[in-house]
């Protein structure tokens, strides 16, 4: 025993001597960096403006990183895919280093920290990131290089900007479990393959949470020298859709689905490939297949735009429906189109209804950077000899989008009301309009023409989702004007032929709903666009067809309560409950009817109820704190707000209410500290003022910002009076 003791000290002795060998050339490295570190953001803060942190806060040398290269030994099939994925080109293509480099030339090279705590991590831990550095960048061609996201041991908080914790690299610990620092020869990893898994790999990396340290981003005051200004949140997106089950409120239900089941897809091994992390034949993919086909066009990679262009192309996450017509002088809808029979007559006047709807993205569509992404509405309407009579959403000889096209993004604005151009991100004061739809709802988009009296019939009317990264104006940008036409994307369509005179019903397509759904989807639209008595109708109709759908007759509820009719509510969600007992969609909101008509215990006892069955519902946190604090209940109420704290830091509720809370409790430095928070996130009262300056200066597209606009048109005469919508 005591010779197999002896045995055992021997054999981890060269690790440990190792990692302290390694311990002192890091100390050296990072004190000689800290001569001339620029801490512009505070002492020993080495990422702010970003969030990295790293296992004993302090500088580390970039050849403590394994290589990608070395990692592909036995890891072919990851390497492959990797070199060609996003991860690995997260800094060096010419459409991030566009935006980035305008801070070194504008405001200093210290505050690109911000954007690289993600996109070049290396960059940042090393301390390469300050002025007249002598940091060999070679790292700067991987980006995300394996060891950066296999070295992460914790995360921080879901603040995003970098929100984890690095440990010195590893890919071998020792029969201790300690961290053996560097890389190893690859016969070590082949005799102890469990002590290589417990360097590189931990539990959380399957989970939301670990993309969300990246994948949620906000722009903090040290930046913007403004104040907090929310940038994306792809993760607080997917908290909140129907894939986390997490969430009560969302229109349609699913089993829960995680960011990496969607976006690491497990794929059989290549044939001729060594690929030590597969299980059974399979490996999930290190491609991360999303929406970015502008990096593979631009590099030549040629498979991983293919199946990119095959993930987006799935057919499994949108679906288009062309709805309903309403006729000139008629505010009556014909729908649903397919199901009902109408006339169509030449010289009419018609607007078409479109309703798209958001069906399992697990986020909104678009997602991230809505200024630089493009995704938008096609319609076309042609009669039968191919001549055009309306089509909206075209793209021009030079590539540039119809400036009237409903599309899916966003116009953030300065100081001068300028459109943010060039993703100059900290110049945001503003934002004009969100066109996003997020996961789970829907958007009607009306267009309105008039069918020639000369027309031939019959006519094909076409909606089609169309998408490109990135929008041309800043691939002008980046490229100059010269460059070749980059991908456009067919995501979906749906295609009607209208005949001149009767139609008759005709049977439905594969991919449409039924009729149910697609009422529920009208009104899902309806009430986004507050348009409160159309959505009371679109849901009425649902329950005529599906009596026994429970969430039909919440749906009717939600809308009463959007619309103040708090009193009405409550027939349609006690009738839910009748069909589905414990129901906690149901109980939510008649927990906020019984608030309103003052009845505080049954407010309670139904919050109660979600919260035990939705433990991680933000918005069932937030109204049971307040319910609690109403009643003068304040250390549940804190219980309530600080738990809401740990879903979303950035809740608005959450600091207001704990700086009121803390302060009657006579805390008075937690009570300050919220208040702080409070003050800069909550929305700045006169950054309005910018998105209507920007408004009134592009009166094309200032439509956008109504959420009932039409889209008209521009050959019917002005004068002509407009249909009912």
């Amino acid at each position: 025993m005591a010779a197999a003791g002896l045995a055992a000290i021997l054999c981890a002795f060269p690790s440990v001597s190792r990692a302290q060998s390694e311990s002192s050339e890091r100390q050296a490295y990072a004190a000689k960096i800290r001569e001339t570190y620029n801490f512009r953001f505070g002492k020993d803060s080495l990422s702010a403006p970003g969030s990295a942190a790293i296992e004993g806060n302090d500088f580390i040398q970039s050849g403590a990183f394994p290589t990608a290269q070395y990692c592909a030994h036995c890891h072919q099939q990851a390497y492959a895919e990797w070199r060609q994925a996003l991860h690995s080109n997260s800094f060096r293509t010419p459409f991030y280093r566009t935006s980035v480099n305008i801070l070194p030339r504008t405001k200093g090279i210290e505050f690109t920290r911000h954007c690289d705590s993600c996109h070049n991590p290396i960059g940042v831990l090393t301390g390469a990131l300050t002025e007249n550095s002598n940091v060999d960048r070679k790292f700067d061609q991987d980006g995300l290089t394996c060891t950066t996201c296999h070295s992460i041991e914790k995360l921080q908080p879901a603040i995003g900007n970098g929100s984890y914790v690095m440990g010195v690299p590893a890919v071998m610990v020792d029969e201790a479990g300690n961290r053996i620092p560097g890389e190893v020869p690859d016969d070590e990893i082949m005799k102890y393959p469990d002590r290589h898994s417990k360097a590189v790999m931990q539990d959380f990396y399957r989970t939301p949470e670990f993309c969300a340290s990246c994948h949620k981003a906000s722009l903090p005051n040290p930046l913007n020298d403004y104040k907090f200004i929310r940038a994306f949140t792809v993760y607080d997106e997917w908290q909140n859709s129907k894939f986390s089950d997490r969430n009560p409120l969302t229109f349609y239900s699913s089993e829960f689905v995680t960011c990496q089941k969607c976006h690491m897809m497990r794929e059989p091994v290549a044939a001729a490939t060594t690929e030590y992390g597969a299980k059974k034949g399979t490996f999930a993919s290190h491609r991360w297949l999303a929406g970015n086909t502008a990096v593979p066009f631009y590099y030549g990679f040629s498979e991983q735009l293919k199946k990119t262009i095959e993930f987006l192309q799935s057919g499994m996450y949108l679906n288009v429906d062309l709805f309903g017509i309403k006729k000139e002088g008629s505010d009556a809808m014909i729908a649903p189109l397919g199901s009902v029979p109408f006339q169509l007559s030449r010289g009419s006047t018609v607007q078409m209804m479109v309703v798209i709807q958001n069906k399992n993205i697990g986020h909104s569509l678009i997602p991230e950077v809505r200024d630089l992404y493009q995704a938008w509405v096609e319609f076309l309407v042609k009669d039968a000899t191919g001549k055009e009579i309306y089509h909206s959403g075209f793209l021009s000889p030079d590539g540039m989008l119809d400036e009237r096209a409903h599309s899916f993004t966003n116009r953030p604005v300065n100081t001068y009301g300028t459109f943010v151009d060039n993703h100059q991100v900290w110049t945001i004061h503003s934002v004009a309009y969100d066109n996003t739809i997020q996961s789970g709802r829907s958007v009607l988009v009306r267009y309105e023409f008039r069918i020639p009296a000369g027309a031939q019939g019959p006519l094909t009317v076409t909606a089609k989702v169309n998408y490109r990264h990135l929008r041309q104006s800043y691939l002008n940008n980046v490229l100059g004007p010269d460059h070749p036409a980059y991908p456009v994307v067919e995501l979906v369509s749906r295609t009607r032929v209208l005949n001149l005179g009767y139609n008759p019903p005709t049977p439905p397509a594969t991919q449409d709903n039924p009729d149910w759904m697609r009422w529920n989807n009208l009104g899902i639209a309806y009430l986004d666009q507050l348009q409160y008595a159309d959505a009371l109708h679109s849901f009425s109709e649902v329950v005529k067809l599906r009596p026994d759908y429970p969430d039909g007759y919440i749906n009717i509820g939600l809308t009463n309560i959007e619309w103040e009719k708090y009193a009405l509510a409550r027939g349609g969600l006690e009738k839910a409950l009748a069909l589905s007992p414990n129901n906690a969609r149901a109980l939510y909101y008649l927990g906020l009817v019984e608030r309103r008509a003052g009845n505080s215990d049954a407010e309670l006892a139904d919050l109660q109820k979600v919260m035990q069955q939705y433990p991680q519902s933000r918005d069932a946190r937030r109204e049971l704190g307040i319910a609690y604090y109403q009643r003068h209940r304040y250390s549940e109420a804190r219980r309530q707000f600080e738990a809401l704290q740990n879903i979303d830091p950035d809740d608005l509720a959450a600091h207001y209410n704990l700086a009121v809370i803390y302060r009657r409790m006579g805390l008075k430095q937690q009570a300050s500290e919220q208040a702080a928070l409070f003050s800069t996130r909550q929305v700045d009262p006169g950054a309005p003022t910018y998105s209507l300056d920007y408004l009134r200066k592009h009166p094309e597209i200032s439509i956008e910002s109504v959420p009932w606009h039409v889209h008209k048109d521009p050959l019917l005469n002005a004068a002509a009076k407009p249909l009912q919508h």
